[in-house]
């Protein structure tokens, strides 16, 4: 994953400096789903997820100016996702929602992966099962470093947590999947 955004630089100095509409086209080509795939595990609606996805794009084509002096566009723009998100589901929402831990999500798989393919349909299952038993912050965690594959200063940024705290999550994450799996299994 991190191989696919390595020209998002070029991409953003190219949009930044002459406003290229076919460096838009390759950051939208490059971001969209990515951030699509983010906002619909929050809010589980595909139509919203598009909503916000584009609404972040137009966001980064109105700010393009000052893309360069941001470390990581792609990290920025989840986190723009993530902030689009909580105001809708703040605004659609009886009770107040102000963090991502207020969120219900569901973990998914998009099918697209090799590993994903290769895996029954009663393996894939059982996983999301396990992954669903996770706390909510677990879950988003895990999904974000494991199908996201974002470091743990990213997933920090995203979800205005440490770096140690990620790491926490994904160790408890870790050690449940591996407890539900040993017993799952029977492993000895």
């Amino acid at each position: 994953m991190k191989q696919r955004f390595e020209n998002l630089p070029d991409i953003v100095t190219r949009l930044a400096i002459s406003g290229s509409e076919q460096a838009y086209r390759e950051l939208f080509d490059l971001l969209y789903i990515p951030v699509k795939d983010f906002v619909f595990c929050i809010l589980r609606s595909n139509e919203e997820a598009e909503e916000i996805s584009e609404d972040v794009l137009i966001s980064l084509w109105n700010n393009r100016k000052k893309l360069p002096e941001i470390e990581n566009v792609h990290v920025y723009a989840l986190v723009i996702a993530k902030n689009l998100s909580l105001n809708l589901l703040k605004k659609n929402s009886k009770t107040k929602t102000s963090s991502i831990d207020e969120v219900d999500m569901n973990f998914f798989f998009d099918g697209s992966s090799p590993e994903q393919i290769i895996i029954d349909e009663e393996l894939k299952k059982r996983l999301e099962n396990a992954i669903q038993s996770l706390p909510p912050r677990c879950q988003f965690v895990f999904k974000l470093a494991k199908e996201n594959n974002l470091s743990y200063k990213e997933i920090g940024q995203i979800l205005s947590i440490s770096a140690k705290t990620v790491d926490a999550h994904l160790v408890a994450a870790t050690q449940k999947l591996a407890k539900i799996f040993k017993s799952e299994f029977q492993i000895k």
